[in-house]
């Protein structure tokens, strides 16, 4: 395997617009917000939702549940030796304990907005405090597990540049998070801590909505979806049927069980009454059945779109729409829509292209076809002004789309076949650890087009516009 890569290094970057910058939708400062309540003042802690200490009591629940399951002989024979009251006190005992347990997690824990981070403050034995940089947040989304919107309160989380796992303020209530989530992004923007507060939740407009019967429908129509439930009947019987032990057929089950129902029910509630909405501070994404999740989509920090084309759905134009997002693990923009409809919000997230005049030249036939027989005719690339475009795939369509400024760098790799059959491919590098690969291009093309894309790559950064907030 040989290997040449080449950096797109990036130019200078125009310097961002400061907080004094026209923001679309903002209310001029000091204008009262309707609907929003007072804030604290700046800096100051503030505490969780009242109703946080039953959630922290799970942990020693959960717990106590397990070491009673581990040793449920002995707790057997234990309860069958005391009396009536001993058992009733034990119990009230315990559930004393995990109260008590949840009340001082939840008194220990606070959070404070402050000039330049978001802390968090919390522990009972070992303490533990967060420093979130406001000009680091990407994303701030809102979700409601189904319990927690019978008590009426909501998690915050926050997806911040550089970390994998994202900190969370669970629980505040509904109207305190969506003031929350309103002022950590109008001082991620640059606004000053007296300005953010007032400046309240942006406003939006609805791009799309997703059906719950096209929803059904196009699950449906997946035939991957159909695969996991075949898996599930055929895996457990072929087990059951070579082992003669129905414990290891159930082992067996339960895993199979859990791929079909995150690929049909499961997908089915997480993504129902999908809608897509533009707002000055990304597109936000609401969707749930049972859990509703208020999700948004960093304006400037999409690195690659995807737009996948079961076989199924192309009778129907239909078509679904996933992202690559650095530092974000937000990775569905549109479950089901048509096609016409997901090139309007794509053009929201990479404005300027147009995905419909994308024209793909297909891979080299010459030697192509002795490296992937068949398959190859799924390969294609197209290249435009401000994107790199690979696809393939034939029974299932994936076109991935990048951005020439989101590229870090550029590779040609060429195995011994492919030498042979004077083909290679080449490989760009984007800033959310992924890859998008143009296949079984000719030797002479892939060398070319190496070094024009690096090319492309270093001009688009310099002219690239500044990733921040409202702006």
């Amino acid at each position: 395997m040989t290997a040449r890569s080449v950096p797109a290094a990036g130019g200078p970057v125009p310097d961002a617009p400061g907080p004094d910058a026209p923001v679309l939708g903002a209310p001029a400062p000091g204008a009262p917000v309707p609907g929003a309540s007072a804030s604290p003042a700046p800096g100051s802690e503030r505490r969780l939702h009242f109703l946080t200490p039953l959630r922290r009591a799970w942990v020693p629940i959960a717990a106590t549940v397990g070491i009673l399951a581990q040793q449920g002989e002995n707790v057997t024979e234990w309860a069958a030796a005391v009396s009536a009251l001993l058992r009733v006190a034990a119990l009230a005992g315990l559930v004393l304990v995990f109260g008590v347990y949840g009340f001082l997690s939840w008194w220990f824990t606070h959070y404070a907005v402050t000039d330049t981070e978001l802390r968090i403050r919390s522990g009972l034995l070992f303490r533990r405090t967060a420093h979130i940089r406001l000009d680091r947040i990407q994303a701030v989304d809102v979700t409601r597990p189904l319990l927690a919107r019978i008590a009426g309160v909501a998690k915050l989380r926050l997806d911040v540049i550089g970390t994998d796992d994202k900190d969370e303020l669970a629980f505040l209530s509904e109207q305190d998070a969506v003031v929350l989530r309103a002022e950590l992004l109008a001082r991620a923007a640059g606004f000053a801590p007296a300005e953010a507060v007032v400046v309240g939740e942006a406003p939006e407009r609805e791009l799309l909505r997703v059906s719950p019967r096209d929803l059904a429908v196009s699950l449906l129509l997946t035939l991957s979806a159909w695969a996991a439930l075949a898996g599930g009947i055929l895996a457990p019987a072929a087990v059951w049927w070579f082992s003669s032990s129905p414990w290891v057929a159930a082992a067996t089950l339960l895993p199979v069980l859990g791929a079909v129902w995150k690929a049909s029910a499961g997908r089915y509630l997480a993504e129902y009454d999908w809608t897509v909405a533009e707002s000055p501070d990304g597109l936000r994404l609401d969707h749930g059945l049972l859990d509703r999740a208020h999700e948004t989509v960093p304006p400037g920090r999409v690195q690659t779109v995807r737009i996948v084309e079961p076989l199924l759905w192309r009778r129907r134009g239909w078509v679904r729409v996933e992202l690559a997002v650095a530092g974000s693990k937000n990775d569905v923009l549109v479950p089901v829509a048509t096609r016409a409809a997901a090139h309007a919000v794509v053009a929201q997230v990479l404005p300027g292209v147009d995905l419909a005049g994308l024209v793909f030249a297909p891979a080299s036939r010459s030697g192509s076809r002795w490296v992937v027989p068949v398959w190859w005719k799924g390969y294609g690339l197209a290249v435009s002004e401000d994107v790199f475009a690979a696809r393939r795939g034939r029974l299932c369509r994936r076109t991935e789309i990048v951005p020439h400024a989101k590229v870090q760098s550029v590779r040609r790799s060429q195995g011994p076949w492919e030498r042979a059959r004077g083909v290679a491919d080449v490989h760009v590098d984007t800033g959310a650890n992924a890859t998008v690969t143009a296949r079984l291009r000719g030797a002479a093309e892939a060398a070319e087009l190496l070094h024009a894309q690096a090319a492309r790559s270093h001009a688009s950064r310099a002219w690239a516009r500044p990733d921040r907030w409202m702006t």
